[in-house]
């Protein structure tokens, strides 16, 4: 397999740490807002960072892409209709949770969405 595509350093790193036997990177995105710091995408689960835990406090959860029912991509659009500069995507787990992750840039969420449609589709 190619080298994973990442952002950070650090974030690919912390993903690679928790891999399990036979499991590979794949990408590791950086993310803005509130809440989520990175997706990671390996050959088995969707990684997210989550920041947003009282007293400073970090989860990293980890879904298995069994577990997605459903990926989608959110963008937001100007007035004249051009996408902005931001995307995200949204992750449905089933009932009634859905993780939200915001990139920079559009291409990158696209990204993100593209791998997790195919891991959930095999």
């Amino acid at each position: 397999m190619s080298d994973p595509v990442f952002d950070k350093s650090e974030q690919l790193e912390l993903v690679s740490r928790g891999l399990l036997e036979g499991e590979e990177v794949l990408a590791v995105y950086d993310c803005i807002g509130t809440g989520t710091g990175f997706v990671g995408l390996t050959t088995l689960r969707v990684v997210l960072q989550d920041k947003s835990f009282v007293g400073k406090r970090i989860a990293v959860t980890s879904i298995p892409y069994r577990h997605v029912r459903s990926v989608s991509v959110v963008s937001n659009t100007s007035l004249v209709g051009k996408f902005a500069s931001s995307s995200s995507i949204a992750i449905d787990v089933g009932s009634g949770a859905i993780h939200e992750a915001d990139f920079r840039g559009a291409e990158k969420a696209q990204s993100a969405h593209d791998l997790i449609l195919w891991y959930i589709t095999r």
